[in-house]
């Protein structure tokens, strides 16, 4: 039984032909997946495996590599408060304790209503902004508690804690999962050649291409 609607399984193919080898299209099959479904399901893994020419062990062993990749349920927003040195100086802890109590759930674990999923992240690399929490891998720095509070209220609310234009889009902050707005697609005329290295012979076909134009 396949795993990925048919609007899905039509990217899922696209996406493998642009590689030489399919098991190297592994990782943004699974981020397509858990678009679909807001977390990676076995059903998921296996089609994956399937359509690649790995096993279901091996896209689990590759996922769970990536902090991003989640093989649990997780909540509509995922927030990620980052309690390390830069943050934890500047209220990382303080941060993660109220968005504990708040939400009513400790780290690691969802709200009763399904919205929320709260952890306890590393790094996020903006330590120049500490401290510094993320929604949907969404980032809002400087923060403090009433910051994280007016976030949450707009999302219970249905409003885009955002500003218009945040992240290139129109400022809506979209569910987990979701990580670009704008689906990639390569021409077949730009794409780099989907042979093996072994077998290639020559400059690339896009680097041709540009040296025609």
């Amino acid at each position: 039984m396949s795993y990925f609607d048919p609007a899905n399984e039509r990217t899922a193919r696209e996406v493998i032909d642009r590689y030489p080898r399919p098991r190297s299209a592994v990782i943004p099959l699974l981020h397509l997946a858990q678009e679909q479904e807001g977390w990676v399901t076995p059903a998921a893994m296996t089609q994956i495996a399937e359509m690649t020419g790995t096993t279901a062990a091996e896209v689990l062993g590759t996922g769970s590599f990536y902090e991003m990749f989640k093989f649990h349920p997780v909540g509509r927003y995922l927030v990620g408060v980052c309690t390390n040195v830069s943050c934890q100086l500047l209220g990382g802890e303080e941060l993660l304790h109220h968005a504990e109590g708040s939400l009513g759930v400790k780290a690691g674990g969802t709200s009763d209503d399904g919205l929320f999923t709260v952890e306890d992240v590393e790094c996020v690399a903006a330590c120049s902004e500490a401290p510094c929490f993320t929604v949907n891998h969404r980032y809002f720095h400087r923060a403090d508690i009433d910051t994280l509070d007016e976030v949450v209220a707009d999302l219970r609310a249905g409003r885009s804690p955002l500003p218009r234009g945040a992240a290139g889009d129109d400022g809506d902050l979209p569910v987990h999962g979701t990580l670009a707005r704008v689906r990639q697609h390569i021409p077949d005329d730009r794409r780099a050649g989907i042979v093996p290295p072994e077998e290639v012979d020559g400059p690339p076909a896009w680097l041709l291409a540009d040296e025609a134009e």
